[in-house]
């Protein structure tokens, strides 16, 4: 098996879907000669042509309003945002039109909406955050963040082959960090699934994207002191795999929720809500949110690590948690 970044995974799984269905086509800033920002897209115009690989100006609301208007009609775009920063500026296509669209009169958008976001490549405020929550809130979207490169290449293909509208999370701290052997033959993850990416029996860490890294690490330390976390990978924020979460939760009963995101009206808050509604009887102490601070991005690389949650920040919390 091909061992692949991250970002060669999420290229490869858009490019076989291209190859699959005559119907996907890209749009997005710069992805066509220039092969987009991180060129994720790179030499796709020279095999696919300038029809299904189609540069736009730097207009986030009429790239969404012209990719949901082709799902209408048939045709499944996958429309690239050079940073999912500046997702805001097609909000109310995405979240009033695009989301609302199978429920209002029943047709479907099957359209992809991706990019990258998250921190710790000390980008600054406006090419690091992490707006995800912002889109769980929205029925009628999905919400995607993978964490590895072979559930990258298997969730995009299956967003694609979605008939809602997606919304692909890419931390880019990962592109071309992480890699993996990922098979040849044709698959896909299904959206709406957690893994387990690390079994443990002392604590659970829920968690998903660049956080799950930082999970793992933790529990490589812990497990020298004999605590054994036990890590889930979310991987879909919309739909979430309420099973999963309390299933964990029942075998450890004790639970830290790590993500990337501010603290206030983050996924934690929601992941909690749904513990004491599943899960609450199991618990055997407090719910611990491990996340950002409640501040914008810094720039500052000493105050981007300050402002991120770290390896340190589980350590402490889940040793604290195992001594309740």
């Amino acid at each position: 098996m091909p061992t692949l970044t991250y970002l060669e995974a999420i290229r490869q799984g858009i490019w076989e879907e291209m190859e699959r269905d005559p119907s996907v086509f890209c749009l997005g800033e710069d992805i066509g000669i220039y092969g987009g920002a991180f060129k994720v897209t790179d030499g796709f115009i020279d095999h696919f042509g300038p029809q299904r690989v189609i540069d736009t100006p730097i207009a986030e609301s009429a790239m969404v309003g012209a990719a949901f208007g082709a799902a209408l009609t048939g045709m499944r775009p996958i429309a690239e945002f050079q940073f999912m920063d500046f997702i805001g500026c097609a909000f109310n296509q995405i979240v009033n039109m695009v989301a609302k669209s199978h429920y209002r009169w029943g047709a479907p958008a099957p359209l992809v909406i991706r990019g990258p976001s998250g921190g710790n490549v000390h980008g600054g405020p406006f090419h690091s955050q992490n707006p995800e929550a912002w889109f769980v809130h929205a029925p009628g979207l999905k919400v995607v963040c993978p964490a590895r490169a072979y559930d990258a290449k298997g969730l995009i293909k299956a967003s694609i082959r979605d008939n809602n509208p997606v919304v692909f999370f890419e931390h880019k701290y990962l592109y071309r960090r992480i890699k993996e052997e990922i098979p040849d033959n044709d698959y896909v993850v299904p959206l709406g699934k957690a893994r387990i990416a690390r079994e443990g029996r002392d604590l659970s860490v829920i968690t998903y994207a660049a956080m799950v890294y930082v999970a793992l690490e933790a529990a490589e330390i812990l497990a020298k002191d004999g605590i054994e976390l036990e890590v889930l990978d979310l991987r879909t924020l919309c739909p979430l795999d309420r099973d999963a979460i309390a299933q964990t939760v029942r075998k450890t009963n004790k639970v830290i929720l790590l993500h990337e995101d501010v603290r206030t009206g983050g996924m934690a808050g929601e992941v909690s809500a749904i513990i004491n509604e599943e899960a609450f009887e199991d618990l055997d102490g407090p719910i611990v949110r491990i996340t950002a601070l409640d501040t914008p991005v810094p720039f500052s690389p000493p105050q981007e690590e300050y402002f991120l949650p770290k390896v340190s920040d589980v350590v402490r919390q889940a040793r604290r948690l195992k001594a309740y």
